[in-house]
């Protein structure tokens, strides 16, 4: 029964994106693993910029320097 956390920063991610990736991720462990969907398990965490570092920095800090 696998489990996979993908974890995003909170910048507009649609609707659609997440569920390509749930139906990837989850072909993937099939292809790859001969894992059954019905017992893969795909959850998405959005986290705010401000939440998430890189370095020294946080991540909305490094996208305003970029921005």
């Amino acid at each position: 029964m696998p489990y996979v956390n993908i974890k995003v920063t909170d910048e507009n991610v649609t609707r659609d994106q997440k569920e390509k990736l749930v139906k990837g991720v989850t072909q993937l462990l099939v292809d790859v693993l001969n894992k059954s969907p019905a017992t893969t398990f795909v959850v998405i965490d959005e986290v705010n910029s401000d939440n998430w570092g890189i370095g020294y920095d946080l991540v909305s800090d490094l996208r305003r320097v970029a921005g």
